[in-house]
């Protein structure tokens, strides 16, 4: 059985490791303010999921479609939240939108995501669409011609962890954890633990500006 030893001060050697790691964690986080915590994008996920909750009544009949790459487990932590509540299993899945982009000829060379539909399929049910962030509204509009050649569901809704603005097409998402009024030459980066190793929503200053 290992033993912690004190160190100085009545610190434990297990202390010093907790803020070692917290250190580290602190030293990875992109330059900028912090606008959203861990806490509080918790919070904020089930505000959201409450939402989705109350407008299909009761979500028996949603499928959330995560974005790649960070929409993927925001729709997983929705579908974990909606199953907490409501005592069955919510179905998630992910949604590629890569090959329906509108500047993939600008920018052919691009990595594939995957594209995972829950047995329940789409057909008649409600798709939640999930994103990190809502920006000029282009990478939903993928999402909705991708969608299009897997089913035809009965509704389409969009949830976003954020919605900074600078739309340039006509859409808006239905929940959103956060409003957050940008300039364009600000970067919004959405850390999660399961693609980063920590939660956190960073505003920063684009390079150079």
């Amino acid at each position: 059985m290992h033993v912690l030893q004190s160190g100085p001060a009545g610190e434990s050697g297990g202390s010093r490791v907790d803020q070692a790691a917290t250190n580290a964690r602190s030293a990875s986080l992109p330059a900028g303010k912090t606008v959203l915590t861990a806490d509080e994008i918790g919070r904020a996920l089930t505000r959201v999921a409450h939402e989705i909750l109350e407008r299909t009544n009761g979500a028996a009949d949603v499928v959330l479609l995560g974005i790649p790459t960070r929409g993927v487990p925001l729709a997983r932590r929705l579908a974990a939240k909606l199953a907490k509540v409501e005592g069955r299993p919510a179905p998630a899945g992910s949604l590629d939108v890569t090959m329906y982009r509108d500047d993939l000829r600008l920018r052919p060379a691009r990595t594939l995501g995957h594209t995972a539909v829950p047995a329940t399929g789409i057909d008649d049910k409600i798709v939640v669409l999930v994103d990190d962030v809502l920006y000029s509204g282009r990478t939903v509009r993928a999402a909705l011609d991708a969608l299009n050649d897997l089913g035809r569901p009965r509704a389409v809704q969009l949830a976003v962890l954020v919605d900074r603005g600078h739309r340039e097409l006509p859409i808006r998402a239905d929940y959103v954890g956060k409003n957050l009024p940008t300039s364009q030459r600000e970067l919004v980066h959405v850390l999660l633990t399961e693609t980063d190793g920590q939660d956190a929503v960073i505003l920063s200053m684009e390079a150079g500006r």
